[in-house]
C-alpha cells in the first residue's frame, strides 16, 4: 500500500496491540468533551468513561484530530487539551481534510468518529446520543451527517438514542431509508436521550449484549455496508421524564430561534442552555447515560471479540 492510500490515522500503541490480538476495543468520541460539557467536568467524565471501558475488559480509544493528525487513542494530556482549549473545532467528516491540511485541532462528532474508527479497524463505538433530523428540517434541511455515515460505514454505535432536541420520528424514518438496523436494549420503545420514553416504538429489541452482537454478526454475514444503531435507554433512576424535559427543550429552542443560531452551533448551544434551564440536572443525566453506554458497549465489543 503506498502513501497515498495508507489511512492517515495514528493509532495509540495500546489500541494497536489490542486490535492485533483480537481483543475488544471501544471507540469514544471527543465532541462531548470539547463541546458537550463544561470544564473540568468534561475531562473528569472522559477519564471515568475510559476507566469504565477498561473495567469491563475492553480497551478505550478516544478519537480526535490533534495538530492535523487523526488520532485513535489519547493520553491524559490530549484529553486535557480537548477539554480546556477553546480553539478546538467541532469536526464532522467534511471538516477532517481541512483540519489535517491546516494542522489544527478537532473534536470528532459521531460521524467523524465512525469514519476514523473504521479506518483503524474498530467495530464498536460508544457515544451519548445520536445526531439526526432537526426540528423544522423541512424548512432548514438541517440533518446530521451522523445519519449519512450510519448508512455507509460499518461501525456499531451504542447510544442512549437520538438527542431529544431533535425530531426523533423523522430520524428513525431516515435511518430506515438508509437501511440501518436499529435495536433497543431491554425496551420496546425507542429512548429519547434524557428520557427512556420517546413515544416511538422500538424497531427491534435485544435483551443482552450477546443478542446485540448477534445482530452485528448477522449484518456482516449479509455484507451490509453500513452501521448499526444499538440504543441503550438511560437507567430509570437517572432519567428526566419526557414531559418534564420537553418543556425545557421547547424553551431552549425558542431561545435558539431568537438568537438566530444555526448550523453546527445548534446542538452545543441547546445542550448548554438545557443545562442552565435544568440547574445542572441534564448534565447529571448526560454523564449517567454515557457511563451506562460505555458499560454496555464494552460488553458488546467483548462478545464480538469472542466470536
Amino acid at each position: 500500500m503506498n502513501a497515498a492510500t495508507t489511512p492517515p490515522v495514528q493509532v495509540a500503541p495500546p489500541v494497536q496491540e489490542a486490535l492485533a490480538q483480537g481483543r475488544p476495543v471501544v471507540a469514544l468520541e471527543s465532541t462531548i468533551i470539547s463541546h458537550g460539557m463544561p470544564y473540568p467536568r468534561n475531562v473528569e467524565m472522559a477519564l471515568e468513561v475510559e476507566q469504565i471501558v477498561r473495567d469491563a475488559g475492553a480497551v478505550p480509544a478516544t478519537i480526535a484530530v490533534l495538530d492535523g493528525v487523526p488520532r485513535v487513542g489519547l493520553d491524559g494530556d490530549a484529553l486535557e487539551l480537548l477539554a480546556s482549549d477553546a480553539g478546538v473545532s467541532k469536526a464532522s467528516v467534511r471538516d477532517l481534510p481541512v483540519l489535517m491540511a491546516r494542522g489544527a485541532h478537532g473534536a470528532t462528532t459521531v460521524a467523524a468518529t465512525m469514519r476514523l474508527a473504521a479506518l483503524a479497524g474498530i467495530e464498536v463505538f460508544v457515544t451519548g446520543g445520536l445526531g439526526g433530523v432537526h426540528r423544522g428540517a423541512a424548512e432548514t434541511f438541517d440533518i446530521s451527517a451522523d445519519l449519512t455515515e450510519l448508512s455507509t460505514t460499518a461501525v456499531t454505535v451504542v447510544s442512549a438514542g437520538v438527542k431529544s432536541i431533535l425530531d426523533i420520528g423523522l430520524t428513525l424514518e431516515v435511518l430506515e431509508t438508509g437501511g440501518v438496523p436499529v435495536v433497543v436494549h431491554g425496551s420496546d420503545e425507542f429512548p429519547a436521550f434524557y428520557s427512556r420514553s420517546s413515544g416511538f416504538a422500538s424497531p427491534a429489541r435485544v435483551d443482552s449484549a450477546e443478542a446485540a452482537a448477534d445482530v452485528v454478526r448477522a449484518a456482516r454475514a449479509l455484507g451490509l455496508r453500513g452501521g448499526i444503531v444499538v440504543a441503550n435507554p438511560i437507567d430509570a433512576a437517572e432519567e428526566i421524564p419526557a414531559e418534564q424535559i420537553g418543556v425545557v427543550i421547547a424553551d431552549a429552542l425558542a431561545d435558539l430561534d431568537r438568537l438566530g443560531i444555526t448550523g453546527k452551533d445548534v446542538t452545543p448551544y441547546l445542550l448548554r442552555r438545557i443545562v442552565e434551564l435544568t440547574d445542572g440536572e441534564s448534565l447529571r443525566a448526560n454523564i449517567a447515560l454515557v457511563k451506562s453506554n460505555a458499560r454496555f458497549g464494552a460488553a458488546v465489543a467483548a462478545s464480538l471479540a469472542g466470536s
